[in-house]
């Protein structure tokens, strides 16, 4: 097991909303260091079962030695499918720890943190083909403008966009040191830190199709949960939490609501148990200081 791989947050409120049913089938969209899930088979009867998601290789080192759980190496967007090959059509929890892991930041290698000079990788399944280093070369100034728009957030985009363009005429763009000195120009000299966190976050969310994988996941979420079923979803950042609020509200991502074509009413998917999302305490984040940006919704599927 990898020491310290990802501390699990806000584990004690993910437990008290799954509700957990011991004899019940559950879901853990993001497996990574185990925490959520060795915490939810405490709670399992021997008659209970656990899928665990993740597309990292390093994950594997951290799964135990337990029936109960079933470890799937794949990206939660095809939750659907592997159920379907064990049989599970439907489930009584499903808990996701969207974003990155601990290890992800801290291993240099993989060009996830601003911190160190590495390759710009920042892939999350390794066996994929579309790294930082390919998008940061080969997309135009129009696509990675709206990438940092989009997913960043970044009010420079254009002029950001521009710079690597450019930059790249003679020389590709290959680390993380060479990437900062690049875009110097477009950081703001007392914002460092935190332009170049959104700026990574939108290279980051492109590369692992994050926006899509999540959408897609959450549509099969609200077809697999069981009446009564509970939704549990942590958050990192707007994109994330608007997509999740969407499928309490509405039952799909983009917040449409349905209305019965005969009286009118509004078709409701969930009961949202959380009118505010729940955030980590001073105390959780002095201990674990990526916990900061946290937000967890909980909502239970509603009958019918």
């Amino acid at each position: 097991m990898i020491e310290k791989y990802h501390v699990p947050v806000l584990l004690q409120s993910c437990i008290d909303g799954l509700n957990i049913n011991p004899d019940g089938v559950y879901i853990d969209l993001t497996f990574g260091g185990g925490g959520h899930s060795k915490e939810i088979l405490k709670h399992l009867s021997e008659k209970g079962k656990l899928f665990s998601f993740d597309q990292d290789e390093d994950a594997k080192a951290n799964i135990p030695d337990d029936k109960r759980l079933v470890f799937v190496p794949h990206n939660f967007r095809y939750v659907s499918n592997y159920l379907r090959l064990y049989g599970v059509s439907k489930v009584d929890g499903i808990l996701g720890d969207l974003g990155v892991s601990s290890h992800q930041f801290d291993k240099a290698e993989r060009g996830f943190s601003i911190r160190f000079d590495a390759d710009l990788d920042m892939r999350m399944n390794q066996k994929s083909d579309l790294t930082a280093k390919k998008v940061l070369n080969t997309y135009d100034a129009k696509k990675l403008t709206a990438m940092f728009r989009e997913y960043g957030e970044v009010d420079n985009a254009f002029k950001l966009s521009n710079l690597i363009v450019e930059a790249r005429i003679n020389n590709l763009i290959e680390t993380t040191s060479q990437f900062k000195e690049i875009i110097k120009p477009c950081t703001p000299k007392f914002e460092e830190s935190r332009y170049l966190a959104k700026v990574y976050q939108a290279i980051r969310i492109e590369v692992n199709q994050e926006i899509e994988a999540l959408k897609e996941c959450l549509t099969q979420c609200v077809k697999l949960l069981s009446p009564n079923g509970r939704l549990v979803i942590i958050s990192y950042h707007s994109l994330e939490d608007r997509l999740v609020k969407n499928v309490i509200k509405s039952g799909n991502v983009e917040g449409i609501e349905e209305k019965d074509v005969v009286f009118g009413k509004i078709t409701k998917y969930f009961k949202s148990m959380t009118a505010k999302p729940i955030v980590p305490s001073a105390e959780e984040i002095e201990i674990n200081s990526r916990a900061r940006s946290a937000k967890l919704r909980i909502a239970t599927r509603i009958e019918g």
